[in-house]
């Protein structure tokens, strides 16, 4: 979504932006391009690797970007408080995560159960597959990734694991697809669950909320925030927190009795109340941005 992404945050030259999910450099590329010749950009990824091949990928612009490996939730600790024009936000695995067997996102090849973004983490997908209770990973499927046979695929999992433990995407994906045959359905029956279990092994939930508020932090007045979201448990994320932000209002309690709201002056507005999808163009170029949704906000 990169025309949609800098439309967003509209770039200028002088202005100070942040990438906060660097993967691939493609935005981070495109936001240094629109503002030249002398905006500044910080890049962070938690992936080593990806912080690695951006550097050499935006060499060109030597002196007018800072990379750091890092999770964006730590961003107001990176970033001078009130300082930038835009934040940008893609959330998600990369295409290069998702390519390279030996990071173990996909069950399209075989590799380690893996997921870890950040690979200096000590907990991998096969550890939690192997050693969380029948309850805990249901709870994951079900929030995560909304699977419907969570339950029974938890159940599974726990007896399949204990004749031997589950190592690779392979071993997973052909338990699961066992449980729930495919039946000429479009979707792999491993979708949900591998969704899910990236997201825990991740922390990509705690991540997200911790994210927004450092991004809140560290926008200027005006300064936008755009959100790329691929599912609907991060959108929902997004959007309570755009919300809350926008209110005139607060509460406490927990309960938004009418009676009982303070007033208070809001801290941002949305630029785009609906989400806005990918244009068909980049649907067929990428079908991977099918389920894109970005949203977003500017600090007032």
């Amino acid at each position: 979504m990169l025309a949609e992404v800098l439309q967003a945050l509209e770039p200028k030259s002088g202005g100070r932006y942040v990438d906060g999910t660097l993967g691939a450099a493609g935005h981070a590329m495109a936001i240094l391009e629109a503002s030249a010749p002398d905006g500044w950009l910080f890049g962070c990824d938690r992936d080593g690797a990806a912080i690695e091949a951006a550097r050499e990928r935006l060499s060109k612009f030597a002196g007018r970007f800072e990379l750091r490996q890092t999770n964006f939730s730590e961003l107001a600790e990176c970033v001078e408080s009130q300082s930038c024009d835009g934040v940008l936000l893609d959330l998600g695995v990369s295409s290069p995560q998702l390519d390279i067997a030996e990071r173990g996102f996909s069950f399209q090849q075989d590799g380690p159960l893996d997921m870890r973004m950040d690979r200096r983490q000590p907990v991998t997908a096969s550890e939690l597959v192997n050693t969380a209770s029948a309850e805990m990973l249901a709870q994951v499927f079900w929030e995560l990734g909304g699977e419907p046979q969570s339950r029974r695929l938890a159940r599974v999992l726990v007896h399949e694991r204990e004749r031997r433990a589950i190592q690779t995407t392979r071993q997973l994906a052909d338990v699961i697809e066992r449980v729930s045959p495919r039946h000429g359905k479009r979707a792999h029956p491993a979708t949900r669950v591998f969704q899910a279990l990236r997201i825990a092994v991740n922390d990509e939930i705690g991540s997200l909320k911790l994210g927004l508020e450092a991004a809140l932090k560290i926008l200027k007045t005006r300064g936008r925030l755009a959100v790329i979201t691929f599912h609907s448990v991060e959108d929902r994320v997004v959007k309570n927190f755009g919300r809350a932000r926008a209110q005139d209002y607060t509460f406490t309690g927990g309960v938004d009795v009418p009676e009982l709201r303070q007033p208070r002056a809001p801290e941002l507005k949305w630029i785009s109340r609906k989400a806005i999808k990918p244009g068909e163009a980049e649907l067929v170029e990428n079908p991977r941005s099918r389920s894109a949704q970005l949203r977003v906000m500017e600090r007032l």
